[in-house]
């Protein structure tokens, strides 16, 4: 099995050698080695090396799983909530003001400006409408639109120098959940509950939460698995009862019948994967079916906001008809950190934040619905302790230019090339890092790439970016793919 720490090659040959089990028969290796695209030619040379070297032991099955796993170095975050604000926040009105922008307000831009829409593109500057203050000991600049962010100014780090590089949101959202801007990858939940597991057997490790309004772009996609085993995918809750679905058995089969009739299934599904070791999938669904069992009442319970005070439902807004639903969702993510989810990941609509037009009415709706849960929910893992190892995340995947798009409805067009972001908790430091410059257009200082953004977070997780594998096609494949990732110190607390 491929995990976050290197083996040695004799025990990984070992392990691939014996993935069909003790029981295959001859016939059954040649047609599952067919099946699965190995080659024969490709086993005879793995024997013929295998043979060339000292042989070991070998080492037992291979299997996946998210009991909890032990990262090679010390951790210092052990769960993720990502809040992905998809579309597209605008940085300039929101966590980095530029001063030069209402200065030279109308006037044509100087340089050149990279738009993602001609059609409707100007060169005529537009500064923003909102007002600036800095917050907290760093003084860290907050918009008005953020008035409950601000209180949090001290907990979080504003990462002002953001870059994918890839204009297109499919491709962007790809980079900053995938990896790289190719879809098809696993997502970055996906990796983190391969390589660490989950501290709930009762949960599912990595969970997707979604708007009620819609998916975001590119929709089931941003929690995919991708190529690693299926047991590794986000688990949609969704933002309305039933929360998860076809989760509770139907009248007729409760209570003892379904109890017998899971003991009987769980002997034959055990029988008929000890005769094929080697089919991941065949046991990863297996492994699904017996955690749908156990969360018959443990998501039920995870999910019930009814267990939660009067003054915490107050604090995450959901008495207030603007913030209810995401405060809901910002609640039930904490829940679920709490009970040993892995990783919570909660989208906004599909492209909600994505103002190419009525910006000036568009923008400070989108604010109002995330700006008061998000801050509840820093404040709410403060008080109980688990800031310091929970990485909460606030951004999507890009921001805006600093030039009017749609003159007759005034908008921002896409900005990859330096955008903002938010992370508090699990070994971030709080303040402002790096910097866009003057017009907001680029990143000029301390430029953060999405595979040095994912890299650093897997350091916060005790992992090392470049050995955490997984083999396929040959190729061992991990989340930065060969790109040139480092571990941004200026991050770190």
């Amino acid at each position: 099995m491929l995990a976050p720490t290197e083996r040695h090659p004799n025990e990984t040959r070992a392990m691939k050698n014996n993935l069909t089990g003790e029981r295959s028969t001859r016939r059954h290796f040649l047609a599952s080695s067919m099946m699965r695209g190995g080659p024969l030619a490709l086993a005879c040379m793995m024997a013929q090396q295998a043979d060339a070297e000292p042989k070991k032991p070998l080492m037992g099955t291979v299997g996946f799983d998210t009991k909890p796993k032990t990262p090679p170095h010390a951790p210092r975050a052990t769960a993720m909530i990502s809040m992905f604000m998809q579309g597209g926040p605008s940085a300039m009105d929101l966590l980095d003001p530029k001063p030069l922008l209402n200065k030279m307000h109308l006037q044509k831009f100087p340089g050149k400006i990279k738009y993602d829409n001609a059609a409707q593109a100007s060169s005529k500057i537009f500064g923003s409408p909102w007002k600036f203050k800095k917050y907290g000991e760093h003084g860290t600049d907050v918009s008005e639109l953020l008035p409950h962010f601000s209180t949090i100014a001290d907990d979080a780090l504003v990462i002002r120098s953001m870059h994918t590089g890839v204009s297109n949101h499919g491709q962007s959202i790809h980079a900053m959940n995938n990896g790289r801007p190719q879809m098809g990858r696993p997502a970055l939940g996906s990796w983190l509950t391969y390589a660490l597991g989950s501290e709930s057997q009762s949960l599912p490790a990595y969970i997707a939460m979604t708007d009620p309004q819609g998916l975001p772009v590119e929709g089931v996609l941003n929690w995919s698995n991708g190529w690693l085993p299926s047991l590794y995918q986000g688990t949609v809750i969704r933002p309305v009862e039933p929360r998860i679905l076809n989760l509770q058995p139907p009248p007729h089969l409760n209570g003892e019948i379904q109890t017998n009739y899971l003991s009987m299934l769980a002997s034959l599904n055990q029988r008929h994967a000890e005769r094929r070791r080697g089919e991941h999938e065949m046991q990863a669904r297996i492994a699904n079916y017996e955690l749908a069992e156990r969360m018959q009442f443990a998501a039920d319970e995870a999910t019930d906001l009814s267990r939660e005070s009067q003054s915490t439902h107050e604090m995450y807004g959901i008495n207030e008809p603007e913030t209810k639903e995401f405060g809901e969702r910002c609640l039930i993510a904490r829940r679920l950190v709490e009970r040993g989810v892995r990783f919570v990941q909660l989208f906004t609509k599909n492209q909600y934040w994505d103002h190419h037009g009525g910006i000036v009415k568009g923008l400070p709706a989108s604010c109002r619905k995330v700006d008061k849960p998000a801050a509840a929910l820093v404040k709410d893992l403060k008080q109980r302790g688990l800031l310091d190892t929970t990485v909460v995340h606030w951004g999507g995947e890009m921001g805006r230019l600093p030039v009017i798009q749609n003159e007759a409805n005034i908008g921002r067009d896409h900005n990859t090339d330096g955008f903002s972001m938010w992370v508090a908790g699990g070994g971030f430091r709080a303040g402002m890092h790096g910097a866009t410059d003057e017009f907001g257009h680029h990143a000029i200082e301390d430029t953060v790439n999405h595979f040095d953004y994912h890299a650093t977070l897997l350091h916060l997780f005790g992992v090392d970016a470049e050995h955490l594998t997984y083999e396929q096609n040959g190729r061992e494949q991990t989340l930065i793919d060969g790109q040139p990732a480092k571990v941004i110190e200026g991050l770190l607390a």
